[in-house]
């Protein structure tokens, strides 16, 4: 079986989609375990994508054709994943602020959460600070993710954390920030609990703070 496993997780790796969902199909015909297809094969590879990106082996083309190859398997074997619901990590939600239109960036750190296991719940782009705080009181995730790729956007986050602390809600919410212009020095600026330099670095850093 785990010639099946290292298929799907080589395919994901290169991005070859439609090879991807035929060796997952083999794997469930063979009798291979659809919990370790997920995480030996699919999780497994978009980790090692994620290092390959954040080493500069892998560019953001290649890491959104991996991650579009995932998404792709990822319905084939959920009707065979028992209590799938109970093995989500935790719930995030995820938005790109108010003013900014930009969704790559967003786009793959919701399939990389997806892939690592997360329940998503994704805001879209040009979010309000209110409905930040709404989806939070709503949703009760675990994080918050915020996406900006504009400068003058940047200051959206703030304020979302500031209605965050006017509502109770900030100490319920681990909050997580990305994007080409902010840093680890803007995200301590307005109270974020870290900055995600790239998708993998988010991933890890919600692990982390998983306990």
């Amino acid at each position: 079986m785990s010639q099946h496993i290292d298929a799907i997780k080589d395919f994901v790796i290169r991005g070859k989609k439609n090879d991807a969902a035929e060796a997952v199909r083999q794997a469930l015909a063979a009798g291979t375990d659809a919990g370790l297809i997920m995480k030996d094969a699919l999780v497994a590879a978009m980790a090692i994508v994620g290092q390959k990106y954040s080493s500069g082996e892998y560019f953001l083309p290649q890491m959104m054709i991996a991650a579009r190859a995932m998404t792709e398997v990822i319905p084939l074997i959920k009707p065979h994943l028992i209590g799938v619901a109970a093995e989500k990590k935790g719930k995030a939600v995820i938005g790109t602020v108010q003013g900014d239109f930009h969704d790559i960036g967003k786009n793959i750190v919701r399939m990389m959460m997806e892939g690592a296991g997360y329940e998503v719940v994704d805001l879209g782009v040009d979010v309000q600070p209110e409905k930040f705080v709404e989806a939070v009181t709503k949703e009760s995730p675990k994080f918050l993710l915020m996406s900006a790729l504009i400068t003058l956007t940047m200051e959206s986050m703030r304020r979302t954390i500031e209605l965050l602390n006017a509502g109770g809600l900030r100490s319920k919410v681990v909050v997580g920030v990305g994007g080409a212009p902010l840093s680890q020095k803007f995200a301590d600026e307005i109270g974020a609990d870290f900055f995600g330099e790239d998708a993998y670095v988010c991933v890890q850093s919600c692990n982390q703070r998983l306990a």
